[in-house]
């Protein structure tokens, strides 16, 4: 019963409320520039990356717009102490780890092939973007790796502390760092490797952002060739609105009001486009559902509403055992030429 009445709330949402998306997306467009200021001081970064055609470029390039928006710090200020109440705030967050940590794990696992029975990711370190109070954190933390949070709510990361602390197992893998990613990128022009990481997470990171090239680009600078970064994220559509909007936020408040920008969302097409042009493979992309109801996540193959994509950031040289099996036999070399 619930379900249908649930649906027809959906059809006539979407129905009444195009040309009101519109009309706020219009809007939100000329108020867009003065909600993205600079933030920080500017800097200048470099990154090799290499070019679909195979051909490795240094490309330097000024970070003068900051990742963060000024009014998202505020709105997470106020929430700093709630990141752990399972049924408050952030209560789909908690729910949804049930689906974004055995996607991090398993992808991680097929890209590096190590097997470490019990923590499966030892070995691995992780950078954990926007991590707000650590919730998932944590989680990748007692798989064995050593996870870095960063989130410029300087009070989200003493909540996440505090958290870590009453775990002892988490004490030598789990740390934290209120800063922002441009500010961990440019430390890692004099830190080098030390500040290089197997894999980023962004969960439910990237619709509060000011500026998505920069977010690309410092993600590109920090991470180890053949490194993973791991998004989740709501689609930019008319259906995620409806839902992730009107429905979530002002009829069954499952978050705030006012958590989420329209304006902000990214779609899938969108992000793999800015990724591969900082030199990220987009590997595979899966669409999220949130039951309001059960409160749980599930997979599906539509992406209309939230979505979780998998990049690799290329390598600047191939492998050994890639290179070996890339070059051409002897005996295969008349064949290979008339390819």
């Amino acid at each position: 019963m619930f379900s249908n009445k649930f649906g027809r709330l959906v059809l006539g949402l979407c129905a009444r409320k195009q040309a009101a998306v519109c009309g706020a997306v219009r809007g939100a467009a000329g108020r867009s520039g003065s909600s993205r200021t600079a933030f920080h001081e500017q800097r200048t970064v470099s990154v090799q990356r290499e070019q679909h055609a195979g051909h490795r470029l240094i490309s330097t390039r000024s970070a003068s717009q900051t990742t963060v928006d000024p009014d998202e710090v505020k709105k997470f200020w106020s929430l700093a102490s709630k990141w752990w109440d399972e049924r408050g705030e952030f209560a789909a967050l908690h729910a949804m780890n049930d689906l974004r940590v055995p996607f991090v794990r398993d992808n991680l696992l097929n890209v590096h092939r190590v097997h470490h029975p019990g923590k499966p990711l030892l070995g691995l370190r992780i950078l954990d973007v926007g991590c707000g109070g650590g919730l998932l954190t944590e989680p990748l933390g007692r798989l064995g790796a050593t996870v870095l949070g960063i989130d410029p709510v300087e009070d989200s990361i003493c909540t996440a502390q505090l958290h870590a602390s009453y775990d002892p197992d988490l004490r030598d893998r789990v740390s934290y760092r209120a800063c922002t990613l441009e500010e961990l990128s440019a430390d890692g022009e004099t830190e080098g490797e030390e500040c290089q990481f197997d894999a980023i997470v962004a969960s439910e990171v990237v619709e509060h952002l000011a500026d998505l090239e920069t977010f690309a680009f410092c993600c590109s600078h920090v991470l180890k060739p053949g490194g993973s970064l791991f998004i989740t994220t709501m689609n930019k559509t008319n259906l995620s609105y409806a839902l992730g909007i009107v429905v979530a936020e002002q009829l069954l408040r499952i978050v705030p009001r006012g958590t989420h920008d329209w304006e902000k969302f990214v779609s899938p097409v969108e992000l793999e486009r800015l990724l591969e042009s900082n030199g990220l493979s987009v590997q595979s992309v899966q669409g999220m559902l949130y039951n309001p109801v059960s409160g749980a996540w599930s997979w599906t193959n539509s992406t209309s509403i939230n979505y979780a994509l998998h990049a690799v950031k290329l390598r600047d040289d191939p492998q050994p055992d890639q290179a070996e099996e890339s070059s051409p036999r002897p005996e295969d070399h008349s064949s290979a030429s008339h390819s």
